[in-house]
């Protein structure tokens, strides 16, 4: 009997070897997808110019990542939507009367400087979307101008001339060292000023058990963060309502949007269970540094 010989195409890479149907572009579709209730809460809240300021950044970042890859002859995975989610996220962190030329140099910013010149997806050091946000700064009164909320005060989609500005409960806070005349229920629902996609705890939380729901992030990290600026802020209050002044720090400002979209990130945050737990518990702890003893009223972003 002739002896067969059987021949087969082996493919050679290092270990892990499982499968998964999980991608890069199916994680940052639940990503968008969980930030979907923030931003029709923007809309409700500023008007719909945050929705144009939302595509436009999103529209950004896609297009200054093409043009890199385009540019540097790479393969451009511009449809993994990485670039989208930085573009949203970027454009939450933002006030909604921001010009367009000044989102989209923070877009350039965030993609060509901070994600792509380090290798791309994966490689980058820092958040892309709050690392454009830091330098936005470089404007301060373009990145401080807040909007009162309500369809009566909504700034227009070209103009912001006839917004009617507003100063945030955080900053009332940094200033004055004492709560603001919004109620905690105002600042649970978002109806206050701020930040695009930041205002509303609840419908950040909305999203926050969509991800944990999808298991594309763990409470580990939020929770982290989230508690030590709780905690924090319960035993060194400022205000003379202790209970009242913790529920101000963890609602008011983007502590919501970073903890649980921004310090989750995966690029930029640990991967064993204790390291998640100091991260996050750091991530607190200088949040409260900076809104205590910083000349900022929010530490979030850095």
């Amino acid at each position: 009997m002739a002896q067969m010989k059987y021949f087969y195409e082996l493919t050679i890479s290092s270990s892990p070897h499982a499968h998964s149907p999980v991608t890069t572009q199916t994680i940052m579709r639940d990503v968008l997808i969980a930030l979907v209730p923030a931003l029709l809460g923007s809309i409700y809240f500023f008007g719909f110019r945050a929705l144009l300021v939302t595509l436009v950044s999103a529209a950004a970042c896609v297009f200054f990542e093409w043009g890199f890859c385009k540019i540097r002859k790479l393969h451009c995975k511009t449809y993994d939507l990485s670039a989208v989610v930085t573009g949203v996220l970027l454009a939450f962190v933002c006030p909604v009367t921001i010009p367009y030329w000044t989102i989209i140099l923070g877009d350039f910013f965030a993609i060509v400087l901070v994600k792509m010149l380090f290798g791309g997806l994966g490689k980058n050091i820092v958040n892309p979307a709050l690392a454009g946000r830091a330098f936005l700064f470089s404007w301060p009164v373009l990145m401080s101008n807040w909007v009162k909320v309500g369809f009566d005060n909504a700034a227009g989609l070209l103009s912001t001339a006839d917004a009617v500005t507003a100063a945030t409960p955080l900053a009332v806070m940094h200033q004055q060292k004492m709560l603001p005349e919004e109620s905690i229920l105002d600042m649970f629902l978002g109806n206050i000023g701020g930040c695009i996609g930041e205002t509303s705890a609840l419908l950040l939380i909305i999203g926050f058990i969509y991800l944990l729901y999808r298991k594309v992030i763990t409470a580990r990290i939020p929770l982290a963060y989230i508690g030590t600026v709780a905690i924090l802020a319960f035993l060194f209050p400022q205000g003379n309502d202790r209970i009242a002044w913790m529920a101000a720090q963890v609602f008011g400002g983007g502590l919501m949007l970073g903890a649980i979209f921004m310090a989750t990130d995966y690029v930029t945050s640990p991967l064993t269970k204790l390291g998640q737990i100091v991260y996050g518990i750091g991530c607190g702890v200088i949040t409260i540094l900076i809104r205590y003893f910083g000349g900022y009223s929010e530490g979030v972003t850095y």
